[in-house]
């Protein structure tokens, strides 16, 4: 997945934080057994279709469905038109961040809330860099934090899960990837297709699926401690290995190195 280019990010990057109330309490809270079906719940949140772009109108969206306000993370991706893929799940993630904190799974401070905020961060930097990184975005912001689990078994995968998709043999500078939603299998003329959910070309919000043998690799994210999202208020400015993914190319074992894959 290539990242959103260096001048979207800038021209992000200039917008406010616009940050106007004191945090909520952080506490311990109870793991919910079943995180995936929050995910899937997310998905019937999102627009249908509007389209796919990289393009300015596509950042000023994205950056517009989310602000903090009144003490509260508030999620809109009907503002989010046209989209991208690593957008599209991250409004997923937030969402599904929301409900979670609903259900009293999660408690965000204020630090953690306005850090999930997508303001133009380079790949690598912040929540939303790292996040919209080639490579393990994903997934590296998973292990970093301890939100969830990483894992390449389609046996293992089920809906709900977040997914990273390299339709080529190449990690990092050189890669052409896909960030989804794992949605399930099924037999189609004796192949095995996948089938997810994102921002896809060149429709937009939707569900979607190709022939397994079309995907070179992918990498499964799941999550396991929600509560862990109150983490983010510590998180380092910068991942090195994820900020390196628009400069450099990485092996398959590097990455499973730097994501906790077994």
């Amino acid at each position: 997945m290539k990242s959103i280019c260096i001048a979207l990010a800038a021209f992000l990057a200039a917008w406010p934080n616009n940050v106007l109330a004191a945090p909520p309490s952080n506490e311990a809270v109870q793991v919910d057994p079943n995180f995936n079906a929050l995910v899937l719940s997310a998905i019937t949140k999102m627009p249908k279709k509007g389209s796919y772009a990289t393009n300015r109108d596509a950042a000023i969206g994205l950056r517009r469905s989310m602000v903090y306000r009144d003490g509260k993370l508030v999620v809109n991706a009907k503002h989010a038109l046209p989209s991208f893929c690593s957008g599209a799940t991250y409004l997923a993630f937030l969402y599904t961040v929301k409900e979670a904190e609903n259900k009293g799974l999660v408690k965000l401070n204020q630090t953690s809330a306005v850090k999930l905020l997508a303001r133009g961060q380079a790949d690598g930097n912040g929540v939303w860099g790292r996040w919209n990184a080639n490579g393990p975005g994903t997934a590296g912001l998973f292990h970093e934090t301890g939100i969830g689990i990483n894992f390449e078994s389609y046996e293992r995968a089920q809906a709900g899960d977040f997914m990273k998709i390299f339709w080529n043999d190449e990690i990092g500078k050189k890669e052409r990837g896909h960030s989804v939603i794992y949605l399930g299998r099924d037999q189609r003329d004796g192949e095995t297709w996948v089938r997810f959910w994102s921002s896809n070309q060149p429709g937009g919000y939707g569900e979607k699926a190709v022939p397994i043998s079309k995907i070179k690799w992918a990498i499964f994210s799941r999550i396991t401690r929600p509560q862990n999202v109150a983490k983010i208020s510590s998180l380092p400015a910068s991942n090195k290995f994820l900020a390196e993914m628009l400069s450099k190319s990485f092996t398959v074992d590097e990455v499973r190195r730097e994501v906790g894959i077994q």
